[in-house]
């Protein structure tokens, strides 16, 4: 598959590559110079992938109570 450098120095990924991949505009790619004409494009996985869904799956406000403990200030 074929792609151009714009005049901007940006590299368009095909439709094709997008749709399959599920790459959306935003997203992070990094770049690694392999040999001479050779390069790596990888996609950075987002650092808080998955906390919104978490979040939302967490039990309802006041489900968690404190626990009567010792103290750890005197360690």
């Amino acid at each position: 598959m074929k792609t151009k450098i714009s005049t901007k120095g940006q590299i368009v990924l095909p439709a094709e590559i997008r749709e399959q991949d599920d790459i959306e505009a935003g997203q992070e790619f990094e770049i690694e110079r392999i040999d001479r004409g050779e390069y790596r494009l990888t996609r950075r996985a987002p650092c808080n992938e998955g906390v919104v869904d978490w979040l939302l799956a967490c039990p309802v406000k006041g489900f968690f109570v404190p626990i009567e403990s010792e103290s750890t200030d005197t360690l």
